[in-house]
This record gives structure tokens, C-alpha cells and sequence, in this order.
């Protein structure tokens, strides 16, 4: 269905019903707007259309009607150098608003089907495949709580000619047509075909599209601080409704003989063995960061695994020769206090390495479905539905060029116990161990199963687990970087 060709056109409003009806509405956007604050539901609002139609216009007078402390308007324009060095997604993760407030976007990440479609900006590839990781981001986001709501601002060639002229006709308005926007005027056949292939495949039941014929602004404005409620209000129902609901938590997975009870935790080195292959693979992987960083190739090392398995020295090792220019070193805790404000996964896309560069995660994404699920800080839903989104994202990052290296390095608990004793014992080791260390380790039973299920359903093409065996520090540190040297080499 082409929804630009079965666009029907507002009927014109006259001016004493308008400003009837948008002081009316007014006061529902200024009152949905503080229920959602209350309820702490994030809301992006996306205006799309093409040039002339009215987009700047319509935002301000909505902009209007909201306490302008809650909200924040996005222009988006064709990307900086630094968001160029991103994935494509990067720079509307890290845009997304905080439980409570309102985003308004300006054009948003549907530049890549109109603009950078019709003026072969990106390869055919790249625009083919962006459907799909629009669809999913804003699923993810809506199934995390938020509200979007998706305008499509129309008007007909006639109309826009008719606009740029008056426009054009006026020193003090003349500015704002510019150069590109008469030659996207002239494009309009091809626009047209790119907008509305655009509409089919991104119109979901989670983020629907509304067309608005804006010949008449007046009924333009109605139209979209009425659906602009009534998207507020419903999700405001639907929250409330979930929030009388049970939670349901972890229970456990069942699968038996998993790559992890197969490791062989009896792998080992000699002190000579080590230090000849940890010199030459340090060697190796500073000739590949400087070979990524040329290449524009981006790296991202994700290391978990259990308390006191060895991640902290076998990072040091990783990055002993590097450039320290050239990668960031990124511990993971809890979730502070605005991070718990926004998706879960907003913070580690704005850790996302540039282009070429390397980002090494001390625990990272995989909290949600390990430490967040078992300790019942997130629900069993939650928690099955983040197994897709860390997929999706994996696959985005790897899309964009990135190169994905996760490790889970695994001991078995008696050499967990053993090292624990250790620490204790010596001085400068005591920082290292905490009394969280102990009551974790009370919970291996329920650890072990959900890291089973982790590894089984998070172990991709695109992004595999690596399972290093740590009983033996030497040999994990050696596996570790000789890992990565063949990850980067088989791109390279």
C-alpha cells in the first residue's frame, strides 16, 4: 500500500474553531506530559516531510504547549565527522530521552531511506538493510516504556513550488531555501518513491506512522496534538496496567552438556611456554591496532566471567604494547543513577569505539542476562526479550565494520575458593576481594545455568563467545590475545 497516494487531505479549519480546539489540546499535552514525567515513560516524537512542509513550524508550536524543562529538540543534519566514525544508529542511542522526558526529532534516522537513498550518499547495502535495524531499535525502546509517535508532513509538488517562492519572494525569509532544497524540489518524483518505500517499511504496530496533508496547518496542528495524546494516554493505561501485574522471575535453564561443563579446565603453561608466546603475540597485536586504526576498523573485546577468574590481569596483557591513543579500557558496574533512567543498553552505545579504534569492556552488556536476571533486578520477561536486543546490537556494530571478541573466562569453584583464600591473605590483594565476592559465589548454582544459557543463545556468526579456559593464568592470558590477533586477521 502506498500510504503518500492514500494521504487524504485535512478540511480546512477555521480560525475561531482552531484556537478552540488548541487551547483545549494544549492543556492535555501540558497534562500528559507531567503524567508521563510521574510515570517515568520516555516520549520521542518524529517529524519526517518533505521540505516546506511545515516541519518547523509545527514543532515550535508544540514546543509551546510543553514545559520547556522536559523536552529536547534534535535537528538532524547530515552527520558530523565524528558521528561518521560511529555506526549509523550511534548518534540517535545516545539522543534517546530519560524516563519522563520528551525528545523531538527533527528529521530523525530515516535519512538514511530519503536523503542518502535518492543522493546515493551510502551504498545500496547499507540503505537495503536499514529497515530492519530501525524497525528493531524503536521496538526496543518501546518495549523498554517508550512512547513514539511518527509524523509524516505532506504536500504536493504544487504546493512546495508555491511555498519556496513565497518564501523566496521575502528578503527577511529568503535564508530558508536553500540550494539543496530546490534541488530536492526538482527530485520530487524520485523523493516521492523513496519516502513512501520508506513509510511501507517502517509503519509497525509498535511505531506507526501518521500522514498529515499540511495544506492547511491549522488542521495540521490539531491532527497532531490530538494523536500526540492519545498516543501518551494509551501507553499511560498500558503502564498501569503492567504495573499491577506480577513480575515474573528467573527459574533457570535446563540444557545439559554445554560447551562450558566441556571445558577443560586442566589447559596449562609453563613460565618458559608463556613468556615465549605472550612476547610475540604482544608484538602481533601492536602491528594490528595500527593496521586497524588505518583501516578504520573498530574493536570491541566484551570480558566476563567468574568473580576472580583473572579478567583484570589478562586485560593488563592485552594491552601491555598498545598505543594507549588508541584504546579505552571501559570497567562496568551498576548502573548509576542516570543510566537507570534510560535503556539499559544506552550506556554501552555511548562507549561505542570510534572508527578504528578499540574499546575493551570489564563486564559489559551481558550484566542483564547474568548478575540484573539472577539477583531478580530486572523480570524473567525482561530478561528474555534483552537476549534479541544484545543480538541485534552485535549485529548492527558488526554491520557498521566493528570487530566483536567476547569472552567468558571460566575456573571451576575450587580454584575460585583457592584464589578468594589468597586474596584475603595477602595485603596487597585485599582490595579485591569484597564481602558481594562471597555471597556471589553462595549463588554458583544459579550463575552457572544462566551463563550456560547466555553462551548458547548469544553466540553468533557475527559475534562468537570464546570460553577461556583460567584454572592456569598463563594459559588464559596467551588464549586470550592470540583470540583476538585471529579475529583481526581474518578481517584484515
Amino acid at each position: 500500500m502506498n500510504m503518500l497516494k492514500k494521504a487524504k487531505s485535512l478540511k480546512k479549519m477555521e480560525k475561531g474553531a482552531y484556537h478552540s480546539a488548541v487551547k483545549s489540546l494544549e492543556l492535555k499535552l501540558g497534562e500528559c506530559q507531567r503524567e508521563a514525567l510521574k510515570a517515568g515513560i520516555p516520549v520521542i516524537i518524529v517529524f519526517e516531510g518533505w521540505d516546506a512542509s511545515g516541519k518547523g513550524t509545527l514543532i515550535n508550536k508544540l514546543m509551546m504547549s510543553f514545559d520547556p524543562r522536559g523536552y529536547n529538540v534534535h535537528s538532524t543534519l547530515a552527520p558530523t565527522e565524528e558521528e561518521e566514525l560511529r555506526p549509523y544508529l550511534w548518534r540517535f542511542w545516545i539522543r534517546t530521552p530519560e524516563k519522563g522526558r520528551i525528545a523531538i526529532f527533527d528529521r530523525s534516522w530515516y535519512r538514511r531511506l530519503t536523503v542518502d537513498r535518492v543522493e546515493k550518499n551510502v551504498s545500496r547495502e547499507k540503505v537495503e538493510g536499514a529497515p530492519s535495524g530501525m524497525n528493531n531499535f524503536e521496538k526496543q525502546l518501546c518495549a523498554d516504556g517508550a512512547v513514539i509517535v511518527k509524523f509524516f508532513l505532506h504536500i504536493s509538488k504544487k504546493e512546495q513550488k508555491r511555498r519556496f517562492r513565497k518564501l523566496l519572494s521575502n528578503p527577511a525569509t529568503s535564508w530558508r531555501v536553500s540550494k539543496g532544497d530546490l534541488s530536492r524540489h526538482r527530485k520530487y518524483k524520485k523523493y516521492f518513491k523513496a519516502y513512501s518505500e520508506m513509510l511501507r517499511r517502517t509503519d509497525t504496530a509498535h511505531a506507526p506512522w501518521t500522514i498529515v496533508e499540511t495544506s492547511d496547518l491549522r488542521s495540521a496542528t490539531v491532527e497532531i496534538f490530538r494523536r500526540i495524546t492519545d498516543a501518551v494516554r494509551k501507553k499511560l493505561s498500558a503502564a498501569a496496567e503492567l504495573g499491577r501485574s506480577r513480575p515474573d522471575m528467573y527459574v533457570g535453564w535446563k540444557r545439559k552438556n554445554s560447551p562450558l561443563s566441556r571445558a577443560d579446565l586442566s589447559l596449562s603453561l609453563t613460565r618458559d611456554e608463556y613468556s615465549e608466546r605472550i612476547d610475540k603475540a604482544q608484538d602481533r597485536i601492536r602491528e594490528l591496532e595500527h593496521e586497524i586504526y588505518s583501516r578504520r576498523i573498530p574493536l570491541l573485546v566484551a570480558y566476563e566471567g567468574w568473580d576472580a577468574a583473572g579478567k583484570g590481569g589478562n586485560i593488563r596483557r592485552l594491552v601491555h604494547s598498545l598505543d594507549p591513543r588508541g584504546y579505552e579500557v571501559v570497567p562496568i558496574a551498576a548502573p548509576n543513577d542516570i543510566e537507570k533512567k534510560h535503556h539499559y543498553l544506552w550506556r554501552f552505545w555511548n562507549r561505542v569505539p570510534k572508527a578504528g579504534h578499540i574499546a575493551i569492556f570489564d563486564r559489559s552488556w551481558y550484566g542483564r542476562i547474568l548478575v540484573e536476571k539472577v539477583e531478580g533486578f530486572c523480570t524473567a520477561a525482561e530478561a528474555e526479550r534483552a537476549y534479541g536486543e544484545i543480538n541485534e546490537m552485535e549485529r548492527l556494530l558488526r554491520e557498521s565494520g566493528a570487530v566483536i571478541v567476547k569472552f567468558w573466562l571460566h575456573i571451576d569453584k575450587n580454584e575460585q575458593l583457592r584464589r578468594f583464600k589468597e586474596r584475603e591473605k595477602a595485603p596487597w590483594k585485599q582490595w579485591k576481594i569484597t564481602e558481594e565476592d562471597w555471597r556471589n559465589r553462595k549463588k554458583w548454582e544459579r550463575y552457572f545455568p544462566a551463563v550456560e544459557e547466555m553462551l548458547a543463545r548469544t553466540s553468533t556468526k557475527h559475534a562468537p563467545w570464546t570460553i577461556i579456559e583460567a584454572n592456569c593464568k598463563l594459559h588464559a592470558r596467551v588464549k586470550a590475545i592470540e583470540t583476538v590477533i585471529e579475529s583481526l586477521e581474518e578481517v584484515l
